[in-house]
């Protein structure tokens, strides 16, 4: 008897309609994307690589905790895991008893800035985001160790205050939750009732899995304009299943992409390297093709919404703007330091807009849509610094 296929556009609507009932997301895109993202957890093997899924928010109570149970109720064998050691997970995906889909609560308890040290779990994480991701372990004792390869591959959703590092940033889905407002309500949560519903919504993505596999993998998804790099790999698989599922979905999917991916580009403030490169161009070198290091960093001192008066207790001083800047190179291939400058009162040391094109045109965002106003001219220094 020929299976009935399953209407895999009527399906996700039921999932997402679930989450509404429990979760307020800051924005309708989020709704999206999470469907999405329960639903690839079912074809992770016809994907080359997972996004992961990570719920944010600067301040306890925004319903963070909430959406990772939900999810736990729709993806396929869920392990909660809270302050888990890589060993204990690596060694969870790689057993028999079938690959989990990790939901990491807390995640700013291995990853904030009073977490300490630990690389072996953000690189079980980053490793995993690849089919071929494989985590390296010696096994047996004193010199009869060999190394082992443990598979490192799998759905990873994650739940946390602040933010998380860049490499595992870069490879999110991010919805930055917030509390609810007044007039924002959900139904209450009752696990002994609920988590009955998510696991039949669960059954039914995983038997729609079943027949849309061979078409999700030989899919290659039309991204939308302007999405590439690192957002491509984060929503390729979304899409994949938006088009498999048909219906509104595809529209939706790359709405919600678009919006998204937006949306983390301006929520990410990058390395302290290029919000540096990028504070010059659009504040502090608008306008002019040269100014001395003692105007840079008064300038950049006084922006105001800006990390550079307080790094660490410290402002911003010469050292520290030439070492970092240093990291970056001109358009001939030499780090960008300060040379002379001539002014009325003598020659000072400075920095040249032409010597930091190159780099603003590689790690900066796109510039604003209205060009700012230039500073007003520098008034002469007295203080001469020799060349």
């Amino acid at each position: 008897m020929t299976e009935q296929p399953i209407d895999g556009a009527a399906l996700l609507g039921e999932v997402e309609s679930f989450h509404r009932r429990f979760n307020v997301f800051p924005r309708e895109a989020a709704y999206v994307a999470v469907a999405l993202w329960d639903a690839h957890a079912h074809l992770l093997d016809a994907f080359d690589s997972t996004p992961r899924l990570a719920f944010l928010s600067p301040e306890p109570g925004s319903g963070k905790s909430r959406a990772l149970e939900i999810v736990e109720t729709l993806v396929p064998h869920p392990m909660v895991a809270v302050n888990a050691s890589a060993a204990a997970l690596f060694r969870a995906v790689s057993g028999s008893e079938g690959r989990p889909t990790i939901l990491f609560d807390e995640i700013d308890t291995v990853f904030g800035p009073k977490a300490g040290d630990n690389e072996e779990l953000r690189g079980f994480l980053n490793a995993g985001h690849r089919r071929s991701g494989v985590t390296y372990r010696c096994i047996g004792d004193g010199g009869n160790q060999t190394v082992q390869a443990f598979p490192s591959y799998t759905g990873v959703a994650v739940a946390g205050l602040g933010s998380l590092p860049d490499t595992i940033l870069t490879r999110s889905v991010i919805i930055r939750m917030r509390r609810r407002a007044r007039n924002e309500s959900v139904e209450p949560y009752r696990q002994r009732l609920h988590e009955k519903e998510g696991h039949v919504l669960r059954s039914g993505l995983a038997a729609w899995a079943d027949q849309v596999r061979d078409q999700v993998r030989d899919a290659w998804p039309e991204l939308p304009e302007g999405v590439t790099d690192r957002p491509a790999d984060v929503w390729e698989p979304l899409l994949a299943v938006a088009d498999a599922a048909g219906g509104d979905w595809p529209k939706r999917a790359r709405s919600a992409c678009v919006e998204l991916v937006k949306a983390s580009q301006v929520d990410d403030k990058g390395s302290l390297g290029i919000r540096l490169l990028t504070d010059l161009r659009d504040h502090i070198m608008v306008g002019v093709d040269r100014l001395p290091t003692i105007a840079v960093i008064d300038r950049l001192n006084a922006l105001e919404d800006a990390p550079w008066a307080d790094l660490q207790g410290k402002p911003l001083d010469s050292r520290r703007l030439a070492r970092i800047l240093a990291e970056y190179m001109t358009a001939d291939n030499e780090p960008i330091t300060s040379r002379n400058i001539r002014t009325s009162g003598g020659v000072l040391k400075g920095y040249y807009s032409t010597d930091l094109h190159d780099a603003w045109a590689r790690y900066c965002p796109p510039p604003p849509q209205q060009p700012l106003q230039a500073l007003p001219p520098l008034q002469p220094s007295s203080e001469h610094i020799p060349a």
